[in-house]
């Protein structure tokens, strides 16, 4: 039985006198997936990522807060070591997440309205939801 290719099966492969042969690293290339959706994983992974409401404290959650600061102020000399936690809103969507941040105040900034720590880290004053260390004992 004879096949509809049989006459060609066995010639040579033709190889171009004016066109150099194509390096095997880019014959792949040609069959790499292609992503026709550019950024999409990453914009489910964005819309997935949750984050936290911020919390509204009350006028007598925000005079405690007050007097702690003023605590802090009035040891700065001594370098009280607190633990402060904040929020931090998100850049990219509603929301934000909350930080602790624990270790020495080095100054309170109160022209920026920040407490700096000796570390450099710089928390907004207004972003402040809870201050804790060993200065505060026996305070509510």
């Amino acid at each position: 039985m004879k096949g509809p290719y049989d006459d060609i099966i066995n010639l040579p492969h033709h190889v171009s006198k004016t066109h150099p042969r194509m390096p095997s690293i880019d014959r792949a290339a040609q069959f790499a997936p292609f992503a026709a959706l550019t950024n999409y994983e990453a914009a489910v992974k964005e819309t997935a990522r949750l984050t936290d409401k911020r919390a509204e404290l009350s006028e007598y959650a925000k005079e405690a807060l007050s007097m702690r600061l003023e605590l802090i102020a009035n040891q700065l000399h001594e370098g009280p070591k607190v633990s402060i936690t904040y929020f931090e809103p998100d850049s990219k969507k509603a929301g934000g997440s909350y930080i602790t941040a624990s270790g020495r105040v080095k100054k309170i900034d109160d022209y920026r309205l920040l407490v700096i720590m000796t570390d450099d880290t710089k928390i907004p004053i207004k972003e402040i939801i809870e201050i804790e260390g060993e200065i505060f004992a026996g305070l509510p």
